[in-house]
């Protein structure tokens, strides 16, 4: 999977970029940035690309630091994001990976809910289309393949509660803090 050389046929780049929240693995294939995955340490990266080259049927091709094609605007946007610079994505994205409510969930999210902003799990429903749906916008936001571009971590409680995140709750509310939406934690 670490191979020197890019596949010729269908093909994902791949990376881990180390960031704030942790190493994230980051991939993309010719069609845009696929998968955005939190705790990619060096014992579970082998596996999450597994599954990638397996769902997408894909050859996988890391290329080195500094060398990568696919992934060098994510990268480069993701670094600004972090830094306070950037407040919206501006990437092509491959949605292959979520399809049906999920996706139309994710695209509403996208869409209507900028930088620096929440919405609730409710509204959410209600905003693509299927008031009550509430429990099936966490479903969709926890099968997220792009989190950090498209947003989960802005979806919370009706009730004011901050509510899960795939990534841990202590990397949402980060996250909610460098948005300014939080309060920076004191230490």
């Amino acid at each position: 999977m670490d191979s020197t050389e890019r596949p010729r046929g269908p093909h994902l780049e791949w990376t881990v970029l180390p960031s704030e929240i942790g190493p994230l693995l980051l991939a993309a294939t010719p069609e845009g940035l696929v998968k955005v995955e939190f705790h990619a340490a060096p014992d579970r990266v082998d596996r999450m690309i597994g599954a990638l080259v397996s769902r997408l049927g894909a050859d996988a091709w890391r290329p080195d630091p500094g060398r990568e094609e696919l992934l060098a605007e994510p990268i480069r946007q993701l670094k600004a994001y972090f830094a306070g610079t950037l407040r919206r994505f501006d990437l092509p994205l491959d949605w292959r990976l979520s399809s049906g409510f999920n996706r139309r969930v994710l695209l509403e999210l996208d869409r209507t809910v900028p930088y620096g902003s929440v919405v609730g799990y409710g509204e959410l429903a209600a905003r693509a289309g299927q008031p009550g749906a509430a429990q099936a916008v966490g479903n969709a936001m926890g099968s997220n393949p792009l989190p950090l571009v498209v947003a989960c971590h802005r979806v919370v409680e009706n009730d004011g509660g901050i509510g899960g995140f795939g990534g841990g709750v202590e990397t949402k509310r980060t996250l909610l803090a460098l948005e300014g939406v939080l309060p920076q934690p004191l230490f």
